[in-house]
């Protein structure tokens, strides 16, 4: 190798930083004697330690450091860049990932990542269009010409794109029912490349769970963990597909638990979490430290960052297993609003002129309306009841009734106490099922 540039020795000696502070130290005596400048400037040395930091520190370094001439005046000193030594061993290491290099999201994604599938959807949307030219489509012709324009039929073709994995070694994959909605052709691809058809066994668009079918044996499936001990704080790992770029890890905490949000007709309870969630994402599993599946990621909010949605495993397998056995979800339903009594809405309904109900609970769960017919109106509960246990268990918020109903199911009795003018009453009640996914009562 040539070399382009050669230096004298006392240029070399300049270049060495060590050298400089030995020279800058031997004038400095004579810079204090003077007392001519105007301002210190100090040169500090740190060990070079990384490659990238090293270099950063040397640029700052000659960018703050500087030099006195034998006149005693302050220049600027322009010193060649030492070369950095790279450790003697760097060279010889190996290539292939040592201990060091691993950690416990990398046995994460590669216990999971077998299971954890693309999945992609297209349906046909069919609608009539008129013949005329567009202009002709306009409100003012049509004032001329009626609403009886000829018309040609068209169709386009949507794609989607989603996430899943199989929770089955006989190829079951649980997903959100917003990627399978409505497809007309449903394929799944396995992070080795392998692609086969599917089929939508059932979903649920309440819940926003779905199962597809595809077919194999022995294929490689999640493990599931109980989502009732996850805890804020804790690790949380996310696998998927966002914007189609297949087996995407993120990594981040459980932000909350038991989050209520209204992203279907019926309120539900999340796990919010601060990985990184995005098109695509839906439908893939959110993990544990252990790669146990603890939640199905499934929402996040427009424009906000590290605020994403899981359903919690517990309840998207409970669904899961009724759409598989039965085609259909049935919800329990009771027929009635609640709301989660505070001081505030205490207030406000004891000091409103018009109202016969007054409250004397300090907590609990306010019924604000009964539907008429539903069991709750036929064994006599009333607006302005304050729901104080069901099952002997306390409940304080909205949130905690929805979770006791829905774990209770259809075919068990419900003992629920009430507040009611000061007065505690007990009503045994069995719920039905919802009869329809768009009431939002419970």
């Amino acid at each position: 190798m040539k070399v382009k540039y050669k230096y004298s020795q006392q240029q070399l000696n300049k270049s060495n930083l060590f050298n400089f502070e030995k020279q800058f130290s031997q004038r400095i005596s004579g810079i204090l004697a003077k007392m001519v400048i105007s301002k210190t400037c100090f040169l500090s040395k740190k060990p070079t330690t990384y490659l990238l930091l090293s270099f950063i520190g040397i640029i700052t370094g000659f960018l703050s450091s500087c030099s006195t001439d034998s006149s005693g005046k302050v220049r600027p000193s322009i010193l060649p860049s030492p070369t950095v030594n790279e450790p003697q061993n760097q060279s010889s290491r190996p290539l292939t990932p040592t201990a060091e290099d691993n950690n416990f999201v990398v046995e994460v994604v590669e216990k999971v990542e077998p299971a954890v599938v693309q999945i992609n959807t297209s349906r046909t949307i069919r609608s009539e269009v008129p013949q005329l030219p567009d202009a002709f489509n306009d409100p003012f012709f049509r004032r001329f010409f009626g609403e009886a324009l000829p018309t040609q039929p068209q169709e386009r073709v949507v794609r989607g794109l989603g996430s899943g994995f199989i929770i089955d070694p006989n190829g079951r994959i649980l997903t959100n029912a917003h990627v399978v909605n409505d497809a007309d052709t449903v394929t799944v691809s396995f992070s080795d490349g392998r692609t086969v058809e599917g089929k939508v066994l059932g979903k649920d668009s309440v819940s926003d769970v779905a199962v597809v079918q595809i077919p194999g044996k022995n294929l490689p499936t999640v493990e599931i963990a109980n989502s009732d001990f996850i805890k804020p704080g804790q690790w949380a790992v996310a696998i998927g597909n966002p914007l189609g770029l297949q087996q995407t890890v993120t990594v981040g905490v459980i932000s909350a638990i038991n989050r209520s949000i209204n992203l279907s007709t019926r309120p539900s309870s999340y796990i919010q979490t601060d990985a990184a969630i995005n098109p695509g994402n839906s439908g893939g599993p959110l993990l544990n430290a252990r790669g146990q599946v603890i939640g199905v990621n499934t929402a996040i909010i427009q424009g906000a960052e590290g605020i994403g949605f899981a359903i919690p495993i517990d309840t998207a397998q409970r669904i899961a297993q009724q759409l598989i056995t039965q085609g259909k979800v049935e919800y329990p339903y009771l027929g009635i609003q609640m709301l989660t009594l505070t001081p505030e809405v205490k207030q406000r309904i004891n000091n409103y002129p018009n109202s016969n109900v007054r409250i004397s609970a300090d907590r609990g769960v306010l019924i604000v309306r009964v539907v008429p017919g539903s069991p709750a109106a036929r064994i006599g509960l009333r607006p302005g009841d304050v729901i104080q246990t069901i099952n002997n268990q306390p409940v304080t918020t909205s949130e905690e009734v929805q979770q006791i109903i829905e774990k209770n199911g259809l075919n068990n009795n419900l003992q629920i106490q009430v507040l009611r003018n000061g007065q505690n009453l007990l009503f045994t009640v069995k719920p039905e099922s919802l009869p329809s996914p768009n009431n939002t009562q419970s």
